[in-house]
Formats: structure tokens, C-alpha cells, sequence
């Protein structure tokens, strides 16, 4: 059977017909809406909208939805940067600790 709106947690007949209502009668289309869209919604907050999208997504086995593909980058983002920072960054003082070239109590 084909999932619906309603097989999300929380979303009872009254809030499927208020997102219907304004557009998202399907869970494609709800997974496809921006936190923006759905917290439009009476009774949506932006909380409840960013939990619905991420809902649907997950019933229809799609990665991301809406805008927490922008909030997300796929080709590594921050992760990468923190890799980066932590090769050139602490490991680099351990280095220059160990060379006298750190700050400590020890430099003369």
C-alpha cells in the first residue's frame, strides 16, 4: 500500500486536510516544500514543519527534502573544513611544541 500524509506521525485527518488545503496533498509534495511553505500552514510551526518534510522524505526513501538540502551539503561542507583545520591546526602546535616554537612556560 502506497504510504499517505496521515502515516506521518502526528498528522491526523484535520492537519492532512489543512496541508491540502494549501497544496501538500501528497508526500511528494510535502517533501519537496521548504520549512517556509509548511510552517505557512495554520497550526505548523517551524519546528513541526522541518519534522513533517523530514518525515516524508523518509516514507518516500528520499535523502533530503526542501531546504535540508541547502543546510546539508552533500560533498562534505563543514566535516571537510574541520578535517582541514584539525590537520593544520592542533596537530601543527603538538609540532611546533615539540620543535620549542610553541607557546609555553619553557620558551626562553
Amino acid at each position: 500500500m502506497k504510504p499517505a500524509i496521515t502515516d506521518i506521525t502526528g498528522i491526523g485527518p484535520a492537519a492532512a486536510a489543512a496541508l491540502g488545503e494549501q497544496g501538500f496533498s501528497s508526500l511528494r509534495a510535502l517533501a519537496r516544500a521548504s520549512v517556509e511553505q509548511v510552517s505557512a500552514v495554520p497550526g505548523f510551526s517551524t519546528a513541526r514543519a522541518q519534522k513533517v518534510i523530514a518525515a516524508a522524505a523518509e516514507l518516500l526513501g528520499t535523502a533530503t527534502a526542501g531546504t535540508a538540502a541547502a543546510d546539508k551539503p552533500e560533498t562534505g561542507g563543514k566535516d571537510k573544513k574541520k578535517k582541514d583545520r584539525k590537520k593544520g591546526g592542533k596537530d601543527k602546535k603538538k609540532k611546533d611544541k615539540k620543535k620549542g616554537k610553541g607557546k609555553g612556560k619553557n620558551k626562553k
